[in-house]
């Protein structure tokens, strides 16, 4: 792992981050060591990340609420030219971070064969050339989690060969790779085979609020940033009788993001050189709902809020409705619904807005996910189930339990500002 050489104390104090650079050229990256830890540098200037993931571009509305950096998972997307993206966010004064994709072992990646090793480098390394000057970026992300369900550890000296590459290319921007989890093993195993990473990224949601303890435990001191935090995820959750995970409600979300950061990320000021929370944007895993901080429409949700919060010191000027309950059949979503086909039962979600916006509502039954994917692998979108429901636009609402099986309530609450509230309770029917 390299660093620059230790800087005067003065620099933290006095620094604000670069404007963007009108010339359109690269703009140098490093990570300094301070007499108070470490510290990421952008054009001599000591910057502080207010990051979240974001694969497609809403850079305007993520600056306006604070934020400053994004990272991505690829630069081959369908769906969002890199490029535009990245020239999207230098004219908001937004940095990149930009993954660059590997295939994981898990998806049958063999990283004993030298062919597909070396067809896989010189794939990145063409990446690589095309978006090396850009004055967004900000640093590399060599693959994501290729730690998960994994079992050769020469992924991590294909790891290098890439850092290697980037390093002769671009000295301009450090290179990094994320992990799942803090596992002492793995950041050894990639600390003797990858030396040419700048630092090592962990992804981490509910085992968050552990990091301290596991990082006093194993004496890890070197620099590192949060690649990837956010709620709770669904393998950490309980679980129904049936095996359904219970998902918190968009204002619980909003509570665990501000916890995380205040109780556990502020705590590394001096090894933590940043941090991006997961997601902005919408996806389907396991719910619809589960880590987007976006709607499938684009709402925002409190964890939005949270966000503007901790980027900005302040609540933003309109919130969003704040959940106090979800019920159905009088239980909550911590309690196993169980309803019988064809009954009638009734169903109702209170919020509240902050402002007494007009707050409007919505609700959907879907089944519940069959899928058995993991790691933030593509699930299909669930079917809206229709005609089960007496009113899908009231505070309360009555479902004729459908035909028996495994299904998921939704409701949403609207406040006319651009806002949403959500949650949701697994049922099941006999």
């Amino acid at each position: 792992m390299k660093y620059l050489a230790p800087i005067a104390l003065f620099v933290l104090i006095t620094a604000c981050s670069p404007a963007p650079d009108s010339a359109g050229s690269s703009i140098k990256v490093e990570i300094a060591k301070t007499s108070v830890g470490y510290v990421l540098m952008r054009g001599g200037e000591p910057y502080v990340v207010k990051g979240a993931g974001m694969g497609i571009d809403d850079i305007e509305r993520f600056a306006a609420h604070g934020g400053n950096s994004i990272r991505t998972w690829t630069t081959v997307n369908d769906d969002q030219d890199t490029r535009a993206l990245l020239d999207a966010a230098h004219v908001h004064g937004v940095t990149v971070a930009l993954g660059l994709s590997m295939t994981a072992e898990r998806h049958g990646f063999d990283y004993d064969d030298p062919d597909a090793v070396a067809s896989q480098l010189a794939s990145v390394r063409k990446e690589v050339l095309r978006y090396k000057d850009h004055p967004a970026l900000l640093f590399w992300l060599i693959g994501n989690e290729l730690n998960h369900s994994y079992s050769n550890p020469a992924v991590w000296d294909a790891v290098n060969d890439i850092a290697a590459m980037i390093r002769e290319l671009d000295p301009d921007h450090p290179v990094t790779t994320p992990i799942t989890g803090f596992k002492p093993v793995v950041i050894a195993e990639i600390q003797a085979r990858a030396p040419e990473i700048d630092f090592i990224s962990f992804q981490m949601y509910g085992s968050l609020f552990g990091l301290p303890g596991m990082i006093a435990e194993s004496g890890f001191k070197e620099p590192f940033m949060m690649t990837e935090w956010g709620t709770i995820g669904y393998w950490e959750m309980e679980n129904t009788s049936w095996g359904a995970p219970t998902e918190l409600t968009s204002s619980e979300k909003a509570d665990v993001y501000l916890r995380a950061h205040n109780e556990v990320l502020a705590q590394f000021d001096g090894q933590l050189i940043g941090s991006y929370a997961f997601l902005w944007g919408q996806k389907q895993e396991r719910t619809p709902t589960w880590f987007g901080m976006l709607t499938e429409a684009g709402e925002e949700t409190e964890t939005i809020d949270a966000m503007h919060r901790i980027w900005t010191g302040a609540w933003p000027a309109n919130r969003t409705p704040r959940v106090e309950s979800i019920q159905l059949d009088g239980k909550s979503y911590k309690e196993s619904v169980v309803l019988e086909a064809g009954k009638t039962y009734d169903a109702a979600f209170e919020v509240f807005d902050h402002e007494g916006d007009a707050v409007t509502f919505r609700w959907e039954v879907k089944p519940e996910s069959e899928s058995e994917k993991s790691g933030g692998d593509r699930e299909a979108p669930l079917p809206t189930l229709e005609g089960l429901l007496s009113e899908s636009e009231a505070a309360s609402t009555r479902i004729t339990a459908p035909a028996p099986g495994k299904y998921r309530l939704f409701a949403y609450a609207y406040d006319g500002q651009g806002h949403a509230a959500h949650a949701n309770i697994p049922f099941l029917v006999e």
